[in-house]
């Protein structure tokens, strides 16, 4: 709940602030001389991680994808629930399935101890998904940084603008399109399904009765249907995990697109981007299928592109010390922007 503050001596601040989002550019050299091995500090922790987790490298490279999609990449994913914010952690796309949370905190723990109070939990996540990708096969960029914190979280924002695995293509696009990602970006970004992950409830509807039919979804290859069936029994908890990628779970590379010309994709979200006939994405999944080296550099670009999605950056937002809370007590001062960023609502809590 937001409190509009009726304190004149805001007027001056509101103006200051108000339809001026920052138009400073990101950089990969932007804590050069602040935090110098700040790169090198996230990836020792998700190595590290790995180790004890092969999960993890997925479930981290969500995190980003899922913050950048809700107010743009600011961190606001990582927030808890306090007396003035309801968490994104509980938006449906995020609950009992979001994890990675204390392995975020440990990044911050680290960065802190080396660089106190200089970069952002936002920063942090764009980090930890490039180390995610290179550490497990896949390629590496320059991460754009020197993006802000926000003060706040948008959990009905996250209710409807993370894509779902239950949607159809159409719906996807335009989720995509809304932050300013192309088709070429939602096929290479589905790429990251090449590992991790995914619970029964997320895919269940295709095995038994899919969209009401009483029946498999017909795309599904019967020999994998029957695998799966096997994992997420009709009437089980729906809490069952099966491999994103049948292949290679744990490593980064192409197998998905292949997976996904043999029918063997496991999200309607995933196959869709494959049997959608007519569809832009089908002639991209052949090109990735054919050519990794393509896909990586695409995937590549596409992570820089989301990272670019609405950041917070100048004086906008903060440096939180603790990534699951805002910094300081009482009285603060907001500027909460929405995804066009074209509107300006200032709010005090």
């Amino acid at each position: 709940m937001f409190l509009f503050t009726p304190y004149p001596i805001i007027s001056t601040l509101f103006l200051a602030l108000s339809f001026s989002v920052s138009n400073a550019q990101l950089n990969a050299t932007f804590y050069a001389n602040s935090c110098p091995n700040v790169s090198a500090i996230v990836r020792n922790v998700v190595q590290q991680s790995l180790q004890s987790d092969s999960r993890i490298g997925a479930s981290l490279i969500r995190l980003h994808f899922h913050d950048c999609f809700v107010n743009g990449c600011d961190g606001s994913i990582l927030l808890d629930n306090s007396g003035s914010i309801q968490s994104e952690k509980d938006a449906a796309p995020n609950t009992n399935s979001t994890r990675g949370f204390d392995v975020v905190d440990n990044i911050k723990t680290s960065v802190e101890n080396s660089c106190p109070g200089v970069v952002s939990c936002a920063d942090i996540l764009a980090l930890a998904a490039e180390s995610s990708v290179s550490l497990t096969g896949g390629p590496s960029w320059n991460v754009l940084l020197g993006r802000r914190d926000s003060l706040i979280a948008n959990q009905s924002g996250a209710n409807t603008s993370i894509p779902s695995p239950f949607e159809g293509l159409a719906n996807i696009t335009a989720k995509f399109s809304a932050v300013g990602l192309n088709t070429t970006d939602l096929v290479a970004l589905s790429g990251a399904h090449t590992f991790g992950r995914a619970q029964c409830r997320t895919f269940v509807n295709r095995l038994f009765n899919f969209s009401g039919t009483g029946s498999p979804d017909p795309t599904l290859n019967s020999s994998y249907l029957t695998t799966l069936q096997q994992i997420c029994p009709q009437n089980g908890s729906g809490t069952a995990l099966a491999n994103l990628d049948l292949t290679t779970p744990d490593t980064f590379d192409n197998n998905y697109f292949t997976n996904l010309q043999s029918n063997q994709g496991l999200l309607q979200s995933d196959q869709e981007l494959f049997s959608t006939s007519g569809s832009a994405t089908v002639s991209i999944v052949n090109s990735f299928s054919s050519n990794q080296t393509a896909f990586f550099q695409n995937f590549a670009q596409s992570m820089i592109n989301m990272g670019n999605i609405s950041p917070l950056t100048g004086s906008i937002g903060e440096i939180r010390l603790d990534c699951k809370k805002v910094n300081g007590q009482g009285l603060e001062i907001i500027s909460m922007y929405d995804l066009s960023r074209n509107k300006n609502i200032l709010a005090s809590y």
